[in-house]
C-alpha cells in the first residue's frame, strides 16, 4: 500500500492534528502532505516527513493561516498524488479537495463540511479580524469557495465522520452517507490514580483562548457566583479574557502535555461551554476520571452520558450554566464510571477503527 495523509494545514496541535498523530503512528513513512506548517508548534508531528505547498512562502510572512484560505483550494489541487494508491484525509476545510490518481482510493476523515463556507462566514471575518476593506472580497471568495466544496465530495470515496452531528450534515451538505468514528482519547489520560469527588475543589477549562470556545461566559459566572475556576490555554483571546478574571479566576496560559492528566483528574468538573463538532477535551476529562459540564450541542451528544459521566446545558447563557451547575452539585459521580465511558474512545481503539475502515474501503475499490 502506497498512503499518503493530507491535512488542511498543521499550525497548531489540537483536536484535528491529534487525528492526524493516529494516522501518522498507523503509518510513519507516509507523507503528511498540507497547505501550510509552523512545526516548532505541532507537538508529536514535529519530526513526521511533512511536505507543504508554495503558500508556506506567503504563510512565514502574514503568519495567519486564516488569511490565505480564499487561495488554499488552488494549492490543494496542486499537489502531486500520483505515487500513491491510497490518499487519508483528515479535513475540516479543503484536504478533502485534493486530486487523487485514477486508479487510486481516497478516505476523508471529516471533522465537518468546511465551517468557513458553509455556517460561520461572519464569525470567519469577526473573529480573524479581516480588515473592512477586504471583507467584501473575502466574501466574493468565499462564495466561490462554497460552490469548490460542494463540486470536491465526489473526489471522496468514503467518508468517515467524527460525530453523529457531522454525520447529518455530511448527508445535507454533500448528500453522501458516512460511518462514525469519533476522535481519540490519548493512554496517557488513562494512567492516572483516581481522585475521590469529594477532594476536587477547582472547575476546569482547557482550549485554545479564540472567541466562539466561550471562555468569556466562565468567567463572568466565576466572578459572579465566585466559583475557583482555572483555565488551561493560549489564544487571541488571552489579554482580554485576563482583564475579565476576578480573584476566583486562574489563567495557566500553556501548560505541558504531560501536566494535563493531573490537572484534568484533581478538576471538580470541565467546563464546556462551546459547541464543537466532536471535541477531545470532554474525552481527556472523562478518562481522567472527571465529569464534565458541557454545551448540548455537537459532538458531546455522543461521548458524554447525561447524569452519569456529566451534565448538559441547554443555553449558551450564565443563566442556563449556573443552572447546569446547581443541578451538578446535587449529583453524585463515580471516577471509575466515567473513565469506564471514556475507554471505547482510546486511540488505541480509534487506530484500529481507522485501519479497518482503510482495509475495508481498498478491498472494496481496489480489490484489495
Amino acid at each position: 500500500m502506497r498512503l499518503a495523509i493530507v491535512a488542511d494545514w498543521l499550525t497548531v496541535f489540537a483536536g484535528a492534528e491529534q487525528v492526524i498523530a493516529q494516522f501518522h503512528e498507523l503509518w510513519p513513512q507516509a507523507p503528511i502532505i498540507t497547505t501550510v506548517t509552523r512545526r516548532e508548534t505541532i507537538g508529536a508531528l514535529r519530526e513526521a516527513d511533512i511536505r507543504t505547498t508554495p503558500l508556506q512562502h506567503w504563510y512565514r510572512l502574514v503568519h495567519r493561516h486564516q488569511l490565505l484560505l480564499p487561495w488554499m483550494p488552488r494549492a490543494i489541487e496542486s499537489i502531486d498524488l500520483s505515487p500513491y494508491d491510497t490518499i487519508l484525509s483528515s479535513s475540516h476545510a479543503v484536504a478533502k479537495g485534493i486530486v487523487p490518481r485514477s486508479g487510486s482510493v481516497h478516505l476523508c476523515y471529516c471533522h465537518t463540511p468546511m465551517r468557513y463556507a458553509w455556517s460561520m462566514e461572519e464569525q470567519y471575518l469577526s473573529d480573524f479580524r479581516v480588515p473592512r476593506m477586504l471583507r467584501g472580497f473575502i466574501r466574493r471568495r468565499l462564495k466561490r469557495l462554497r460552490r469548490w466544496d460542494l463540486s470536491t465530495a465526489k473526489r471522496v470515496d468514503r467518508f468517515i465522520a467524527n460525530s453523529s452531528g457531522t454525520q447529518k450534515r455530511i448527508a445535507d451538505v454533500y448528500g453522501r452517507e458516512s460511518s462514525m468514528i469519533p476522535p481519540p482519547v490519548g493512554e496517557r489520560f488513562f494512567g492516572n490514580a483516581l481522585v475521590g469527588m469529594t477532594q476536587r475543589r477547582s472547575f476546569l477549562a482547557v482550549g485554545r483562548l479564540v472567541p466562539y470556545k466561550r471562555f468569556d461566559l466562565l468567567i463572568a459566572l466565576a466572578n459572579d457566583r465566585k466559583l475557583p475556576l482555572t483555565i488551561v490555554g493560549r489564544g487571541q483571546e488571552e489579554e482580554r479574557l485576563r482583564r475579565m478574571a476576578g480573584p476566583t479566576v486562574a489563567l495557566r496560559g500553556y501548560v505541558p502535555d504531560h501536566d494535563l492528566p493531573s490537572l484534568y483528574g484533581e478538576a471538580k468538573a470541565v467546563l464546556f461551554p462551546q459547541h464543537e463538532d466532536a471535541g477531545i477535551v470532554p474525552l481527556e476529562a472523562q478518562a481522567s476520571g472527571t465529569p464534565v459540564i458541557a454545551y448540548g450541542e455537537g459532538g458531546v451528544r455522543d461521548t458524554v452520558l447525561e447524569g452519569r459521566t456529566g451534565v448538559f446545558f441547554g443555553q449558551q447563557t450564565a443563566a442556563s450554566l449556573s443552572e447546569a451547575i446547581d443541578r451538578f452539585s446535587s449529583m453524585i459521580f463515580d471516577p471509575l464510571a466515567i473513565r469506564k465511558n471514556a475507554e471505547q474512545f482510546s486511540s488505541s481503539r480509534f487506530r484500529n477503527r481507522i485501519a479497518a475502515e482503510v482495509e475495508k474501503t481498498r478491498e472494496e475499490f481496489l480489490g484489495g
